[in-house]
């Protein structure tokens, strides 16, 4: 697997991957392995048939490739990259609107996921609940000082990413946890202003 995230400039790609059920499947091969179609099937509830026609798609545009250790129905499949990114800056007018359409994709889902753990809260040992947090500020900032408050959210986060590959540096106790984190201006510039 190659650790650096792929960056999607082609709105194919960036269509492909667009889809709740390829998104759960590109992310259980990146948290858990390889797997077979029907282990994803049972990971996710979904049928195994369903789940080797999205790993085939995802196949088509690079995002998964057979593992070894199996063969027909009952090879695995793994992830061949730790993420991705897209960027509009360089796209072409399709593939700004294809990657809005993942942004938007990635966005429900991990709202899905934040509310899904909000309503299963009590569920949760009190150390969980005490480590589980939400934060939002609005923010009077430079453009640099909002690219140094990125930049150092990102490499907090990036601090742990090792672990993702390697079993063994996880400390006893440790479990999966979802961080969804954006700084941007939170309003459009007022024409009133500009270059001031």
């Amino acid at each position: 697997m190659v650790h650096e995230p792929r960056t999607l400039t082609d709105a194919r790609e960036l269509r492909a991957i667009a889809h709740p059920v390829r998104m759960n499947i590109l992310e259980a091969l990146m948290l858990e392995g390889p797997m077979t179609a029907s282990e994803l099937g049972q990971r996710l509830g979904e049928s195994p048939a369903n789940c080797s026609w999205h790993l085939r798609k995802l196949a088509e545009h690079g995002f998964v490739a057979e593992a070894e250790g199996g063969t027909g129905r009952r090879r695995p499949w793994k992830a061949t990259h730790r993420g991705m990114r897209w960027d509009e800056d360089e796209a072409s007018a399709e593939a700004v609107v294809a990657g809005r359409t993942l942004t938007r994709v990635v966005l429900d889902r991990e709202v899905a996921r934040f509310v899904r753990a909000t309503e299963s809260r009590e569920a949760e040992a009190k150390e969980w609940r005490d480590a589980s947090s939400s934060t939002q500020s609005m923010l009077w900032l430079t453009a640099e000082e909002l690219v140094e408050i990125n930049d150092k959210v990102a490499e907090l986060l990036l601090s742990k990413m090792d672990r993702l590959e390697d079993p063994s540096l996880r400390p006893e106790g440790a479990r999966v946890c979802a961080f969804m984190a954006w700084g941007i201006p939170a309003y459009p510039p007022d024409p009133t202003t500009e270059g001031n």
